[in-house]
């Protein structure tokens, strides 16, 4: 029996999530997302390109970086991820100097996915709590 697209989209998410955030692999985006991936976050530009150069500086800046799952739920065009990123402030990063200070901020993503692939992504992301952390301590 065929998989339903549902549980394609959750396979697709797994396997994406594993190798970008946990794996910190960049190098094969393009079997995960169409090139003309559309961005809806101001933070990052558009297409594989863009998302490469986002998480690639994230990742050096913030070398313990870690991303927890707390809920997936997927149906036959859309996935929503709610989990907590993580890391230590150590080297500059959305152009805030490294003030040494851990975070962890909560955010829900969403994908559309098209023909297999990541299509479209919006997030909703707790960055007050996160720039709060992200300050020096006194």
């Amino acid at each position: 029996m065929a998989q339903s697209s549902t549980a394609q989209n959750l396979s697709l998410m797994s396997e994406f999530a594993s190798q970008v955030f946990v794996e910190k692999n960049l190098t094969d985006l393009q079997s995960f997302m169409h090139e003309d991936y559309i961005q809806h976050n101001p933070f990052v530009e558009q297409g594989i390109d863009g998302f490469r150069a986002f998480f690639a500086d994230w990742f050096s800046s913030i070398p313990d970086f870690n991303y927890t799952l707390k809920n997936i739920i997927a149906n036959e065009e859309f996935v929503w991820v709610y989990g907590t990123y993580s890391g230590t402030h150590t080297n500059q990063w959305l152009g805030i100097a490294p003030s040494n200070q851990a975070y962890a901020f909560d955010a829900v993503d969403i994908f559309r996915i098209s023909d297999g692939k990541l299509a479209e992504h919006w997030d909703v992301l707790d960055l007050h709590t996160l720039f709060q952390q992200l300050q020096p301590q006194q």
